[in-house]
């Protein structure tokens, strides 16, 4: 059963070493990321992020057991389990396998993961605009007119890097 956990930035490697030692080598840890890349002082720097922020998957047969749940949230790391995942078993299922989809050779999710919907607002996570807010005006087939501020401008798709607000 997959079970959603949030953690402690802090002691993630810690959590995800006692999950598998108390819960077996079968358990299945999954936390999608994606690769970002900035430019500081002219110097191009890549950082790993967290799709979910704190929260990551967890699969294992012995987690349909309330009372294991309850002797596991002392785990150093661990804050607490998502409640609702019991009744929810098949949209996690659905979202890991889009991400798993959507992963390159490296483990990220490619740029494409996100459905881009006109009228939306996002934010760059990459690039010379990185965090700052824009609002789609129109799509095409590579590229997308945005309105970052009151500047109506172009950008090519795979270019840029960017997430829903």
């Amino acid at each position: 059963m997959w079970t959603i956990v949030k953690f402690d930035k802090k002691n993630i490697e810690f959590l995800k070493k006692e999950l598998k030692k108390t819960l077996g080598e079968d358990t299945i840890i999954y936390t999608p990321k994606f690769f970002v890349e900035s430019y500081k002082k002219n110097k191009l720097h890549g950082k790993e992020l967290h799709l979910l922020g704190d929260y990551l998957f967890c699969f294992n047969k012995k987690l349909k057991n309330h009372k294991f749940l309850d002797f596991l949230k002392y785990t150093k790391g661990l804050k607490y389990f998502l409640s609702g995942c019991y009744e929810a078993q098949e949209e996690i299922e659905n979202f890991i396998k889009k991400c798993k989809n959507s992963e390159n050779d490296k483990g990220y999710l490619v740029k494409n993961f996100f459905d881009i919907c006109k009228y939306s607002k996002y934010k760059f996570a990459s690039g010379p605009f990185a965090e700052k807010i824009f609002k789609i005006i129109d799509l095409r087939k590579n590229e997308i007119n945005i309105l970052l501020g009151n500047i109506k401008t172009t950008i090519r798709k795979e270019k840029f890097l960017f997430r829903p607000v």
